[in-house]
């Protein structure tokens, strides 16, 4: 059995963590660009959902081509990540003008999906026994990458907007070198088959995969709206911050990077108690959260903060889980179709409850703005107590 050498999983996680950068680097200068260029309230959906659909129109392209089987894992990665931060930087030129911020938005996601799924594959291409605690690690660094331009922002508050985005574009470059130099291809790297439109008939037939699908896509209704609207909830709860884009940037990057733990110890846990367990466990904490959420705004700055920060470790801690889940269950013939196909869906959810969100803030209290996000959880959760039970 290869052993993988020390340096592999550092390095695969400080690559996915920069490459994951690229994902909110909009969000974090929205409040910039809504002063600067007049852009609506809306816009902050709109941008979001813009990365989502290239996300999803990348997954699409690159599995049905299968450019990762074709081509070295780590070459894709290298390309997609310069690829990625170019679409990011060249923002500056867009500046405040919507349409073609959401066109480079959607582009900076569509290179996504040569980071974060083929960042998974060079893992799994390295560790085979331990798959499941290095993918724990791996996804604790996709959060820690979304949440990082916030803290960028925080850190240089008084750096105009276009200079945040460059660094992140910087950022997303290097982690394409980093894992292009330190991380060769891997002895258990597998050829994957071409993505199959067919297999959306057979593989929701298992009532297993059918369970850990449900349930991601409960967690998926709930995960990227809460990432996305974190900073204007927290400056709606406690208006003082409105008034400090540092420290509101600061608490973004906490509540969202805190999830980092949660996936991290989540995949601990799950070997003594099983993957479905621990998703069970943390999707029913962030489904709790979103149903108690209008108690923030009338609780003290340190308990509100120590709320979102629990919400922030179960909202996410539970996504590797997940994966472990939908990958483990898929027929065996057609994981490769069947988890871009639930990912797709997952993502698609997201969209819907982003602009959902986005369309009823206008005159919904903001104090229940997050309550329309309890139905993914419970949803979710109905779905996983057959495998909660199994386990």
């Amino acid at each position: 059995m290869t052993t993988a050498r020390p340096h592999i999983l550092p390095a695969i996680v400080i690559s996915q963590l920069a490459g994951g950068s690229l994902w909110f680097a909009g969000n974090a200068v929205m409040p910039d660009l809504q002063r600067s260029g007049g852009l609506p309230e809306a816009a902050l959906g709109q941008i979001t959902t813009a990365v989502l659909l290239g996300f999803i129109a990348g997954t699409l392209v690159y599995s049905w081509l299968a450019i990762s089987d074709r081509y070295s894992p780590r070459r894709i990665f290298l390309f997609s990540a310069l690829l990625g931060a170019l679409m990011n930087a060249v923002t500056w030129w867009a500046g405040p003008n919507l349409w073609p911020l959401l066109g480079l938005r959607f582009a900076t996601g569509f290179f996504l999906a040569g980071i974060y799924p083929v960042g998974m594959k060079i893992a799994a291409g390295w560790f085979d026994r331990d798959l499941g605690k290095a993918l724990g690690w791996l996804v604790s660094a996709l959060v820690m990458g979304t949440a990082l331009p916030h803290l960028i922002r925080a850190l240089g508050h008084t750096l105009p907007w276009q200079s945040v985005m460059l660094s992140v574009s910087v950022i997303a470059a290097f982690g394409g070198v980093l894992m292009y130099t330190l991380v060769p291809d891997g002895p258990h790297l597998r050829s994957g088959a071409r993505f199959d439109p067919a297999a959306f008939a057979t593989i929701f037939r298992s009532p297993d995969f059918r369970a850990s699908a449900f349930g991601y896509f409960g967690h998926m209704w709930e995960l990227y709206a809460f990432w996305a609207f974190v900073p204007a909830f927290l400056a709606a709860a406690e208006p003082e911050l409105m008034a400090d884009s540092r420290q509101l940037s600061f608490w973004a990057f906490a509540v969202i990077a805190a999830g980092a733990a949660g996936c991290i110890a989540g995949g601990y846990a799950s070997r003594s108690f099983g993957s479905a367990r621990v998703a069970f466990a943390q999707l029913g904490t962030s489904g709790l959260c979103c149903l108690l959420s209008p108690l923030i705004f009338v609780m003290p700055y340190p308990a509100m903060l120590a709320f979102l920060l629990i919400w922030g470790i179960s909202v996410a801690g539970d996504s590797p889980q997940f994966s472990a889940l939908n990958a483990q269950y898929a027929p065996r013939d057609r994981v490769g179709s069947a988890l871009t196909i639930v990912n797709c869906i997952g993502f698609a959810i997201t969209i819907v409850s982003i602009q959902l969100l986005s369309a009823v803030s206008s005159f919904v209290g903001a104090q229940y703005l997050f309550v329309l996000m309890t139905p993914g959880p419970i949803l979710g959760l109905l779905a996983l107590t057959h495998l909660a039970r199994k386990a």
